[in-house]
């Protein structure tokens, strides 16, 4: 299937690890040029020399804090001057899990403005910042990464909060800007296969006296699809959704967790 996405222009803010790039380096592999953006240089410019040598598309690394508004101007006018225009818009930068521990007796107030301050805040900015470039172009997509914790929130006080957060403001933005030809869809993953789960897991392993494999595979035995969801396989939903074949769907939460939420929404 051909996503009709060559020399789309892009941005992925959270781009040098994780699902952040492993969304960046799918949209260059279907043909966009790609700004990634992300705290630290060093790693960015190893990512993206990484994806341009693999798929032959410009990658532009660029710094930027998303807890910081001037810095967030400056990223995406940057990227912009850098792609000659914007149609791609992946929100994507957020510390997993939000700020730990997360709970009524452990969490202050200035930690949760901190939540959302980095991802509500910080992905409305984004787009806020986008969007002209892409009234202009006449057409594009914003994918704003939630997280499993807005559907299950346990006793965790922010990090549901900030994902809820999220979903609404992906709806406003959905009607806000449908009319100019942009689309604004949500993905709720669950727990993602990246490198930092990784990390987490093989130290969980240890404690138990096991290899990371054997732990991996007790949690892929148990898992509704017998799959550990992949940051790649969140790329791959998010990469069809900033498709013009995703013309159908805007506005809406999709789940990209393998079927590990017993509940049912309607």
């Amino acid at each position: 299937m051909d996503l009709q996405l060559r020399d789309k222009k892009a941005i992925v803010t959270g781009g040098s690890a994780g699902m952040g790039k492993a969304i960046a380096r799918q949209l260059a592999r279907e043909g966009c040029d790609v700004a990634i953006g992300a705290r630290t240089e060093t790693r960015l410019r190893e990512v993206a020399t990484d994806i341009a040598q693999e798929t032959g598309r410009k990658i532009i690394p660029l710094v930027v804090d998303t807890l910081d508004g001037e810095s967030i101007k400056a990223f995406v006018r940057n990227a912009a001057d850098a792609l000659a225009g914007i149609h791609i818009l992946a929100n994507c930068a957020a510390r997993v899990g939000g700020t730990i521990p997360d709970s009524m007796e452990t969490i202050t107030d200035e930690q949760i403005m901190k939540d959302f301050e980095e991802k509500f805040l910080g992905y409305y900015r984004c787009a806020r910042e986008a969007a002209p470039y892409m009234k202009q172009a006449g057409w594009g997509r914003i994918i704003n990464l939630s997280g499993g914790a807005g559907r299950t929130p346990g006793t965790a006080i922010s990090t549901p909060a900030r994902n809820i957060a999220s979903v609404s403001l992906t709806k406003s933005l959905a009607n806000t800007l449908g009319p100019f030809g942009i689309n604004v869809t949500a993905i709720y993953p669950g727990t993602t296969i990246t490198e930092a789960v990784l990390e987490r897991h093989g130290e969980q392993a240890k404690r138990q006296g096991r290899s990371r494999d054997a732990y991996l595979e007790e949690l892929r035995q148990r898992s509704v699809i017998r799959h550990l969801v992949t940051a790649d396989d969140v790329a791959h939903v998010v990469t069809f959704l900033c498709s013009p074949l995703s013309i159908s769907i805007t506005g809406e939460a999709i789940s990209v967790s393998g079927g590990v939420n017993a509940d049912m929404h309607y």
